[in-house]
């Protein structure tokens, strides 16, 4: 396919990919406010970094294993000695901190550490869509498929289990979900955007539904959206391609309340 022959192809490409994945399973990570979790997970990513190159794995590998393995210790961890948020403060910024410290100790290790963190998406490789598209296929797919279950154990455990869900199994397999988003996701938005490519697209599409399909849906065009606009105006602009695709999708955050403020008081 020449098509792929352009880095600016392959760009909107996986950005599109990363937002597919990213809308239904932020919608879930804003409805059960994980959003700080979302930073834990995408923090231990650096570990991730920091082992597949000490141990000559892959990056994506090294990245996956840090993450599910963050995630599933925070999960287990949460609610017994400490608070919930006061474990994910911790985990967070001591998975950052780690990170970074433990590529200063690699030998003969020398990295651009902003792709990292702040994503490189125009360096997107074929190789790399496939990836991020298997993954995102997967992730979107797992969300959506499960979706009554999710949103039953979301909206009341009591209710859920009663149902013959069980809550925890499906908070496991939104961390599953969320460290596999952020092993995909790195590549093009990096460690720090992450979060934002969760939060802002489902927030966006809050402010426009109704029901939580709508939502789902809506928020998968809003991060589509973003990341249209971010790389165009990173072409035409000269500005990072990460940073401006999050740019992108606070505005359009910003549009969507304000044209929800301007029906509501219409309706009036």
């Amino acid at each position: 396919m020449t098509f792929l022959d352009d880095f600016f192809v392959r760009a909107m490409i996986g950005g599109l990919g990363v937002a597919l994945a990213a809308g239904p399973l932020g919608c879930f990570v804003v409805w059960r406010r994980m959003a700080y979790f979302g930073d834990a997970t995408a923090h231990a990513a650096l570990l991730g970094v920091t082992l597949a190159l000490a141990t000559d794995l892959p990056v994506v590998l090294g990245v996956t294993i840090a993450a599910i393995v963050m995630a599933i210790g925070v999960t287990l961890a949460s609610g017994r000695t400490y608070a919930v948020d006061t474990m994910l403060g911790v985990a967070s910024h001591g998975a950052l901190a780690l990170g970074l410290v433990a590529l200063s100790l690699l030998p003969g290790v020398r990295i651009d550490l902003s792709g990292f963190l702040f994503g490189d998406i125009l360096a997107v490789s074929r190789g790399d869509l496939a990836f991020i598209w298997g993954g995102a296929i997967f992730v979107a797919g797992l969300v959506v498929l499960r979706r009554s279950t999710l949103l039953l154990s979301t909206l009341n455990e009591e209710l859920a289990v009663s149902a013959g869900v069980n809550p925890a199994r499906e908070r496991m397999i939104l961390t599953l979900a969320l460290a596999l988003l952020v092993a995909i996701a790195i590549k093009a938005v990096g460690v720090l955007l992450i979060t934002a490519m969760l939060i802002i697209p489902a927030a966006t599409a809050r402010a426009l539904s109704r029901t939580p399909e709508t939502m789902m849906v809506l928020a998968v065009l809003a991060g589509a959206g973003s990341v249209v606009l971010g790389l165009e105006g990173s072409l035409h602009l000269d500005l990072p391609a990460g940073p401006a695709i999050v740019t992108a999708a606070v505005l359009l955050l910003v549009v969507a309340n304000a044209a929800r403020i301007v029906k509501a008081r219409a309706r009036r």
